[in-house]
């Protein structure tokens, strides 16, 4: 692992433990000589991840797109920088450009990246760890839903525990080092499968 995407929320939640962890997560790492990707503003979490990694010394590529961009979003310090015309190029690139994904809190994009992500890899797509950063347990609903999308006979355990949820960033960051892609099937109890 030499690069990993981070998704995050362009807003700063209601507790400062968010953007500390953030920062604990960013010197983590920049620490572990590891590249940065992500989504290249300075907004919320995005900027404060992107500000420990090059605080810390490291190297962060953002990609933006293009509207974010003409909005003078991007983050100025950045190491690298690509601006792409669209979210879905945005996603595409960074999904290139990295090793693994972890998740940090955020809104509709940052669960919709995980979850891409996640299923890209289901699918054989890529082979790619994903995490999510459980700060403040706000990642517990989510392995909840998975969990239940288990029980209830829509996921395979095996893909429920795909995404690595951990709240301590080194512990998360050694969880998806080691980490195996799952050798089974999708498809559950369906003939040709």
């Amino acid at each position: 692992m030499k690069s990993v995407a981070v998704f995050c929320g362009s807003n700063f939640g209601n507790s400062p433990d968010y953007a500390e962890g953030a920062v604990a997560l960013g010197r983590e790492i920049a620490a572990r000589g590891l590249g940065l990707v992500y989504g290249g503003t300075s907004k919320g979490l995005m900027g404060v991840v992107a500000d420990a990694v090059l605080d810390a010394g490291g190297t962060v590529t953002g990609v933006i797109n293009q509207r974010l961009h003409a909005r003078g979003h991007l983050h100025p310090r950045l190491s690298l920088h690509e601006v792409v015309e669209t979210m879905r190029e945005r996603k595409m690139r960074m999904a290139a450009l990295a090793d693994a994904f972890i998740a940090l809190p955020g809104g509709l994009g940052t669960l919709e990246e995980l979850f891409e992500a996640a299923t890209l890899t289901q699918l054989g797509e890529h082979t790619k760890a994903c995490g999510a950063l459980n700060l403040r347990g706000y990642f517990t609903p989510l392995r909840a839903m998975l969990n239940h999308a288990v029980t209830e006979g829509f996921m395979r355990a095996e893909h429920r525990d795909m995404v690595v949820i951990d709240a301590d960033p080194a512990r998360l960051l050694d969880a998806l080092a080691a980490w195996q892609a799952p050798t089974v099937s999708k498809w559950i109890g369906q003939p040709g499968s």
